[in-house]
């Protein structure tokens, strides 16, 4: 069953370019070595604020990126330019 790890952040519009490149960057580099990882998605919501989904083939890939995020060095550099953070896992249970 598919996984997904939800994050709620904001990110000065200022600092939103160079968010960006560094988020393709962290995604390259997870993919390199958790090749789970099958879509990341990232919306603008109405507040000002995103919404990024990032979508893996199974709940123990997911797990597993996540142990290993200490070993990503784009991963604070990146969400080094957010604030008001959070995050949540969850298993897709339909889809249409």
């Amino acid at each position: 069953m598919s996984a997904v790890r939800a994050h709620h952040y904001s990110v000065p519009e200022s600092d939103l370019e160079e968010f960006l490149a560094r988020r393709s960057s962290l995604i390259a580099t997870v993919r390199k070595t958790h090749p789970g990882l099958t879509s990341a998605l990232l919306v603008r919501l109405e507040d000002g604020t995103y919404s990024d989904t990032w979508r893996w083939e199974s709940a123990g890939q997911l797990t597993a990126a996540l142990a290993a995020i200490g070993t990503f060095p784009e991963a604070p550099l990146t969400m080094s330019l957010t604030k008001d953070g959070t995050a949540q896992s969850g298993e897709i249970v339909d889809e249409r």
